[in-house]
């Protein structure tokens, strides 16, 4: 124990006791031990005992890489505690890795639960979920994965089951809707249900104590659905992120921030006492129906891609077989050379930092009857194919034949349509293609077969559009914003298709859909491209 301990308040000697000493100046800064919990493949750190009967607050806090969420959270815990500016102390739960700002300092949903200080600033003990920061330097596919992760939170009994608050962390700086702040703020939207609208509010952070106008005003021009003042605007508190700087230089500024923080506190507070818990089940469905539309989309695309290389195998077969009509007439053996579609394991690459993070639990959901990829890159918490979101009621949602759970695997290859050089007689094709032994010798039926081939293929994959079109119309429903980025992509891939189905009235409805992108989303598939082409540079 710290020798100094006695001249400070009782009430946190026993918690400095458990705690370790990182700074001594004023403030001194303890880093709280919290306990860790692994549930399924999620954390969980706990400060306190739980009380039978206290009343319990859930806060998800989102927002850009760098804009102060682990301080916000360690700046509750510490209101929480009931820290007071006399008292000279600052207590750690989240770590300061000192990561620079376009990196998250979050690698994974991690949920706090802070326990048995009920007595103090707060009347209800606090669950507290910190995020990865979204536009982090790793990628749009940091991003997705964040989505995902939300969703294995929801999923599990040990997990969230509802929300009083989603705080939006922003900071006060923010001073116009840059492309990226329009990707984040639309990334973020479309991660929750229209349930939860009026339980979103901004936490602006960096805060001078002034209106946060131009971090206000990227907000109303993202169109940013969110709790409302009885103005009509954007809900929010300030705060500023200097609570455990030196005093000793900057006193009078310090308690200055300290007061404004101290407000936002108390404003944020009465938010959460007047504000009905929502319940997280249709921000679940949300989450699901995204997962399960990119394993439709990705699924549909193999598909085609196989219908057209299939397209071109039976092709050259047709012309080779219309060349070789009087060889077939004299039964005169000969061989045919053709471009085979056919499909070959590949291994997973693992080399990215979410596979480490994930321990290489996506991998890839595949069946074995139809050999499709059902859900690559997979679930994050599907160790076995029973767990992964592609399934209902013990059947696949997403491959061909719509096959039961234990014909599927989940391993660390997918399958791959590849395209080969090869040379066959006329009696191998007609095993290929042949239904049956007096179909052997009969052109007419094996050249019936390979039409009937490619219209088997070509129904598969329209089956596959409908049903990703079924996904994007149930967001349009429950989404608090159903045009993320990646839906963008998802409806011009479904309309081009839709049109060269001829269904004239779902390519109206995509297109409506489409129609109501504004030129925030635009922005944000400007930012996404601008994104990779960097990356590729």
């Amino acid at each position: 124990m710290d020798t100094r301990i006695s001249n400070i308040s009782s009430k946190y000697k026993d918690i400095i006791s458990r705690s370790i000493l990182i700074s001594s100046g004023s403030p001194r800064v303890y880093q709280l031990g919290p306990k860790k919990e692994k549930f399924g493949t999620m954390t969980r750190m706990t400060v306190g005992e739980k009380k039978v009967g206290t009343m319990n607050k859930t806060i998800f806090f989102v927002g850009e890489t760098g804009t102060g969420k682990s301080t916000m959270i360690n700046a509750l815990v510490n209101y929480a505690m009931g820290v007071k500016w006399e008292d000279n102390l600052w207590f750690e739960l989240v770590k300061d890795d000192k990561r620079g700002s376009s990196e998250s300092q979050t690698s994974d949903v991690i949920v706090y639960d802070i326990f048995g200080f009920e007595d103090e600033t707060l009347p209800f003990s606090l669950t507290l979920v910190d995020t990865p920061g979204f536009g982090d330097t790793s990628g749009v596919e940091h991003d997705v994965i964040i989505s995902q992760r939300l969703c294995d939170l929801l999923s599990t009994e040990e997990g969230v089951q509802e929300a009083n608050a989603v705080a939006l962390v922003l900071m006060a700086t923010t001073n116009r809707l840059s492309d990226r702040m329009q990707y984040i703020f639309n990334s973020l939207m479309s991660l929750f249900g229209k349930d939860i609208e009026k339980n979103i509010l901004a936490l602006i952070t960096h805060s001078s104590g002034r209106r946060p106008q131009n971090a206000l005003e990227a907000l109303e021009a993202a169109k940013m659905k969110c709790a409302r003042n009885e103005k009509n605007q954007p809900l929010y508190f300030l705060f500023d992120n200097c609570l455990k700087d030196e005093r000793e230089e900057y006193y009078e500024g310090l308690k200055t921030a300290h007061d404004t923080s101290l407000k936002g506190m108390r404003g944020f507070k009465g938010f959460l006492e007047k504000t009905q818990p929502q319940k997280m089940g249709t921000t679940f469905e949300v989450l699901n129906e995204r997962i399960r539309l990119a394993a439709c989309i990705q699924n549909l695309q193999e598909r085609i891609d196989l219908s057209e290389q299939k397209q071109t195998e039976i092709t050259q077969i047709q012309e080779a077989l219309q060349e070789h009509k009087q060889e077939m007439a004299e039964n005169k053996k000969f061989t045919i050379l053709f471009n085979e579609a056919f499909k070959k394991k590949k291994k997973i690459d693992y080399s990215g930092w979410w596979w480490f993070i994930l321990g290489k639990r996506q991998g890839a959901t595949c069946c074995t009857v139809c050999e499709e990829n059902c859900h690559y890159p997979g679930c994050t918490m599907a160790t076995s194919p029973a767990l992964c979101k592609v399934m209902q009621d013990g059947y696949c949602t997403s491959c061909t034949n719509k096959c039961p759970v234990s014909s599927h695997v989940h391993e660390d290859w997918f399958y791959e349509v590849k395209s080969r050089r090869v040379q066959k007689t006329l009696e191998q094709i007609k095993k290929i293609y042949g239904k049956n032994e007096t179909e052997i010798d009969n052109k007419s039926s094996l050249l019936e077969n390979l039409k009937e081939e490619l219209n088997v293929l070509t129904a598969d994959w329209k089956k596959s559009l409908d049903e990703a079109y079924n996904h994007v119309v149930t967001l349009d429903q429950i989404a608090l914003n159903v045009i993320s980025m990646s839906t963008h992509v998802h409806l011009d891939v479904l309309i081009e298709k839709m049109k060269d189905k001829g269904d004239t009235e779902k390519v109206q409805k995509l297109e409506e859909m489409k129609s109501r992108e504004n030129k925030g989303v635009l922005a944000a598939v400007r930012y996404c491209y601008g994104r990779a082409a960097g990356k590729a540079v």
